[in-house]
Parts: C-alpha cells; sequence; structure tokens
C-alpha cells in the first residue's frame, strides 16, 4: 500500500473504521442475543471514535500527541482460529471469533502501515490506531477467554 499525502493516510484510515462500524452495526441489527447485540453494538461505537477522531484530527493535533501509549499484550486467541462469515443466528462465541479475527486484521494492517510509514507525523497516527486495535483484540479475547472459561473449557 503506497500513499503520496498525510491526507490519503487519514481517509484510508477512516474508510476503514467507517466500514468495521457500519460491519459491526448490521450485524448488532441482525442479532437476537442480547449479549451478543450489545458487543457488536459496543464495538461498532468503539470503531466509529476512531472515525471521529480521525476525521478531527488535525483540529486535535494536540490530543495525538497527549495520547498515552502503553504495552497492550497480545494473547493470541484469534491467531490459532479460523476465518469466518457473519451469519444471523450465530452463537455467541462464534461472534467473538468473528469479532477477534476482525481486530487481529485490523491490527497487521495499522502495523504494516506504520512500518511504512516515513513520516513521524504518519508513524503517530498509525501507532495510535495499532494501540486501539490491539486494546480491541485484548477486549475481544479476554471475553472469548471468559466466556469459554464459564462453559467449563
Amino acid at each position: 500500500m503506497s500513499f503520496e499525502t498525510y491526507e490519503e493516510i487519514i481517509q484510508f484510515a477512516i474508510a476503514r473504521e467507517k466500514e468495521a462500524a457500519e460491519f459491526y452495526t448490521e450485524c448488532a441489527e441482525k442479532e437476537s442475543f442480547a449479549g451478543a447485540k450489545k458487543s457488536l453494538e459496543g464495538m461498532a461505537k468503539e470503531e466509529r471514535n476512531h472515525q471521529h477522531i480521525l476525521e478531527n484530527l488535525d483540529e486535535n493535533r494536540e490530543a495525538l500527541k497527549d495520547y498515552r501509549y502503553e504495552w497492550i499484550p497480545d494473547i493470541k486467541r484469534s491467531n490459532y482460529m479460523t476465518e469466518m462469515t457473519y451469519e444471523k443466528g450465530m452463537s455467541y462465541v462464534d461472534i467473538l471469533r468473528l469479532a477477534m479475527k476482525r481486530e487481529e486484521k485490523a491490527l497487521a494492517l495499522y502495523n504494516e502501515l506504520l512500518r511504512k510509514a516515513e513520516k513521524d507525523a504518519h508513524k503517530d497516527v498509525f501507532k495510535m490506531l495499532c494501540q486501539e486495535e490491539a486494546k480491541h483484540k485484548l477486549f475481544l479475547e479476554t471475553m472469548y477467554d471468559d466466556y469459554m472459561a464459564e462453559q467449563g473449557d
């Protein structure tokens, strides 16, 4: 992936976050299980928040400078799961698996863009997005572990 300008990078990231929010919203609308619906709506809200951050980045450059980076552990649950597509009525655990894989891919994409970025401003944006996606991945993998533990696994 090659970008000519900072704006292209931001527009690309906005499109990715918007697509993720739409995906989670669509899944939530189709879902009848209240717990899964709530989790999907929460993920959509997070992705819309990322979109909003990116859309207003120029007005809030100081916010990015003040962003607190921290190490987010990767427990790698999704790394051992196969690809899935959403189907209405999917089990809660399958929805978690699907969401984990999506966040794994988003994290990998932003890490790749971070590695390829040449300007510090570009690196800062991708570093922030990497951390946010890593938080989502950890959140989902922890939910998955907790759910599986409740099931006796």
